[in-house]
């Protein structure tokens, strides 16, 4: 099994929800990523996505945006942020997973990109921008080096959630509402009748994100599915603190993670 498919089971066993977080590689700097990540997992959370920084997100709100283009600006790209996953792979054997844009993939070249993520240690892949109809233009290299490839749903894929959901691995990504990335104070989806019908279908457990922004919104948004995601408010850490970003972002996660197991 994958390290995310064992992380997962592990969790069911122990009856708690799955905390995913997210921050934007290389912002301020690598190193202070690789101390951030290791920080967040000691704090509590269950797997990490590492943002591999894009020119052009178009995903992503202003937070992550922003941090895109420092990261960029400081000269991160996909070797550096490999290296990075080798040096935590020295001291965390928990799941990583790289979100990322295609032309990335593509410009890198998919086989040697794939090559790497098994080599250095990532788990999952997550592409926002392939449509589910060409997944197959990477499930075969990233299959081939047991890279699970993480797949989205969202509140209006309408009779595109069957598909998805039946043939998703590692979990799926229930993106909470339309447009792009960032905190929202609230949300105007029917989560019942969203994971009603996403739940008829997945086989891989189910975790929400886009929007959720602290510790009572990520236990509300809980009740509906198998975990949550959180991005933006802990890229915003970065931002806010620098080189003090991971002591932040473990007292974030920390706080979190306490409101999931309450």
């Amino acid at each position: 099994m994958n390290r995310i498919e064992n992380k997962f089971a592990e969790l069911k066993a122990a009856g708690k929800k799955a905390l995913i977080t997210f921050l934007t590689s290389g912002d301020p700097d690598i190193e202070t990523t690789e101390k951030a990540v290791l920080e967040m997992f000691d704090k509590g959370a269950d797997i990490i996505e590492l943002g591999v920084p894009f020119s052009d997100p178009v995903a992503e709100g202003p937070v992550i945006q922003e941090a895109s283009l420092r990261s960029l600006n400081g000269g991160t790209n996909l070797d550096k942020i490999f290296g990075a996953v080798e040096n935590i792979r020295r001291s965390t054997d928990k799941p990583l997973v790289l979100m990322m844009y295609i032309n990335t993939v593509f410009r890198y070249g998919t086989a040697k990109f794939f090559e790497k993520c098994r080599l250095t240690g990532i788990d999952g892949v997550i592409i926002p921008d392939m449509p589910y109809e060409e997944k197959d233009e990477v499930s075969a290299e990233a299959k081939a080096n047991g890279v699970l490839s993480i797949s989205l749903v969202t509140p209006v894929s309408g009779d595109r959630i069957k598909m998805i959901a039946e043939e998703s691995e590692g979990f799926l990504y229930c993106v909470s509402s339309t447009g792009v990335t960032g905190m929202r104070s609230g949300f105007t989806t029917d989560f019942g009748e969203f994971f009603g019908e996403v739940y008829k279908y997945a086989k891989v457990p189910c975790c929400v994100g886009f929007g959720i922004s602290g510790p009572e919104q990520a236990k509300k948004m809980s009740s509906y599915c198998d975990g949550v995601i959180i991005g933006s408010a802990v890229v915003k850490l970065a931002a806010e603190h620098g080189k003090d970003f991971p002591k932040y972002a473990g007292e974030f996660v920390s706080a979190v993670r306490k409101a999931l197991d309450e």
